[in-house]
């Protein structure tokens, strides 16, 4: 399988199928082509028809098999390994913890604008608008129902590591980028997300990556 990303200090997509595959047990290659610079326009060109018109990351190929949505990627992978790698085993959690990603994979618009992902700044916003507000409110009232309803049993949103972490892992770098207060439950479990292996691994090539993306250095500013 080969899984095409972004920049991995921005791409908040490439995050979710970068942690799903890696959630999959499977080998992947991995190929990082910078977004909104050259090499990603000539990049699609070599994709031809295989691609979507938008271009979008991530893509992931197996075979002949072109998947490039996050949670369609997401849910290809659970088909082969099995569906318990990814939700939780209760039916009730496994309800809760679909309609969660679908509701980040969905909604959420005004915080992915006004706090793009950017792993490496640390960045106090001046103020929020109220919209992204009610989201920071939204999400971490499914993270207090889900952690009280569901994670006894580990520290993750429905105790082991699954695909609710995945879709809300980029929000636990945009709250820690740009300073968003939360209580302590929360910092427990965005602690938990921050030090998970495999977010390591990602934080590290992030700050390691040479490209930059100037509209996302000056928000806030």
């Amino acid at each position: 399988m080969k899984l095409i990303i972004g920049n991995k200090n921005y791409s908040s997509w490439s995050l979710r199928g970068w942690l799903a595959a890696k959630q999959s047990g499977l080998s992947f290659e991995e190929i990082t082509v910078p977004i909104l610079g050259e090499h990603w326009n000539k990049q699609k060109q070599e994709m031809g028809d295989v691609q979507p018109s938008s271009g979008k990351v991530p893509i992931l190929w197996d075979g002949e098999t072109v998947i490039w949505d996050s949670l369609a990627i997401l849910e290809y992978l659970s088909d082969k390994v099995g569906r318990d790698r990814f939700w939780p085993k209760d039916e009730g959690a496994r309800g809760m913890a679909r309609a969660m990603v679908a509701e980040m994979h969905s909604s959420y618009g005004s915080l992915r604008k006004e706090m793009p992902m950017n792993v490496r700044r640390r960045i106090q916003l001046k103020e929020l608008s109220e919209q992204s507000r009610a989201d920071v409110v939204r999400i971490l009232q499914l993270w207090a129902e889900a952690r009280a309803r569901h994670g006894s049993t580990g520290p993750f949103l429905f105790g082991t590591f699954g695909a609710a972490d995945i879709f809300y892992a980029p929000v636990v770098s945009r709250f820690i980028t740009y300073g968003i207060g939360v209580p302590p439950f929360a910092q427990s479990y965005m602690q938990a997300i921050w030090e998970h292996a495999w977010m390591e691994e990602w934080i590290g090539a992030s700050e390691n990556e040479e490209w930059v993306i100037e509209q996302y250095e000056t928000v806030g500013e």
